[in-house]
């Protein structure tokens, strides 16, 4: 649908109106929200308008709130992935991280994990920014610039509310950083997000804002990172063997010649050749190894060797999906950039 340019005034502000935005403030930016159902689906809307040249531009965030009450087996993950994330949330206190660029599906995981953890009697509560699903059992707390409601500011009055699971839309600053921590030790479960490009590197962003290594050691019971790269249409994806140069972008780690599949295009996916998007997940799970290697301050590649005892590694959770006919090699190198990886450090997966 390609509307005419004469109607975009009248669009910003019906999109305004339902998102209860000022519609007469058009010099400043504003964000709103707006539930809608839409052919079956229950959608939350994050609304977002900001001046320009031309006139107000407008972004639409679609927010499946259905896909929060799928559950963990639903996110498609492998199953050692799985089992070690299950592993996590069934400790009694702790910290688990989330890491990966903004967009990557880190809320999305983390509801999951708050939806199978929901059993009612359970007090888990939430600050976040903003709440992104509303949840049936779960006390949610929006922080706000109007108010002072920081992140730590909300933290610190959760701590009041006898919770048993902390939920932290973001770690964005120090105080926020050690009262998380402090949490983790004092019998909370504590689930979080990190801006950071690898699973180890919210170890260093963590010790960068202030927390204490030998507090941060014993606190930590994941880590766990995440891309979301697009899906083959299931209608009209079209097997295939991998190329050289496609073998090479994996670090070889995918045979030349291993059956894969590609895009074609139809017209259930619009002729895309792809339909929906899914993560490539990397799972950490703490040990006593780990742990001492945190504490003493060893390097993130050393942090990383060790994990790779346990954790296949984001990469190769991609290699495998690309096996499957799930996605394709360029997606998978699109958003991983495994620069220590090489041919030698993991089996190849053959052709058959």
């Amino acid at each position: 649908i390609e509307p005419k340019r004469a109607l975009a005034p009248l669009l910003v502000s019906r999109i305004k109106v339902m998102g209860r935005l000022d519609i007469a403030e058009k010099r400043l930016p504003q964000d709103g929200r707006v539930s809608v159902r839409i052919g079956g689906y229950d959608l939350d809307v994050r609304v977002s308008t900001i001046p320009s040249q031309y006139g107000e531009r407008v972004v639409l965030r679609l927010l499946d709130r259905g896909q929060t009450r799928l559950g963990i087996e639903h996110l498609g993950m492998s199953a050692t992935d799985r089992a070690a994330f299950e592993r996590i949330l069934a400790r009694p206190d702790g910290l688990l991280l989330v890491t990966g660029p903004t967009g990557s599906g880190k809320t999305t995981s983390l509801y999951a994990a708050l939806d199978k953890l929901n059993d009612r009697s359970t007090n888990i509560m939430t600050v976040e920014d903003p709440i992104e699903y509303s949840m049936d059992g779960i006390g949610q707390m929006q922080v706000s610039s109007k108010t002072e409601l920081t992140f730590a500011r909300g933290l610190r009055a959760i701590l009041r509310q006898d919770p048993d699971i902390i939920m932290i839309g973001e770690i964005r600053d120090r105080e926020t950083a050690q009262i998380a921590v402090e949490s983790a030790m004092t019998g909370h479960l504590v689930l979080s997000t990190l801006h950071t490009n690898t699973a180890v590197g919210a170890v260093s962003r963590l010790i960068d804002m202030g927390v204490e290594r030998f507090l941060l050691a014993p606190m930590l019971r994941g880590l766990m990172a995440q891309r979301l790269v697009r899906r083959l249409c299931p209608s009209c994806r079209a097997p295939a063997r991998a190329a050289e140069a496609q073998s090479a972008l994996l670090f070889g780690k995918l045979e030349a010649g291993a059956p894969i599949s590609k895009p074609v295009g139809c017209d259930a996916c619009n002729g895309r050749g792809y339909a929906g998007r899914q993560a490539l997940y990397e799972v950490i799970e703490s040990n006593a190894e780990l742990e001492r290697a945190v504490n003493d301050g060893v390097s993130e590649a050393e942090i990383t060797r060790i994990a790779r005892k346990t954790s296949p590694g984001i990469l190769l959770d991609g290699i495998e999906k690309v096996s499957q006919g799930v996605t394709t090699v360029e997606e998978v190198v699109r958003v991983v950039r495994d620069e220590t990886a090489t041919p030698a450090a993991d089996p190849p997966l053959t052709a058959v």
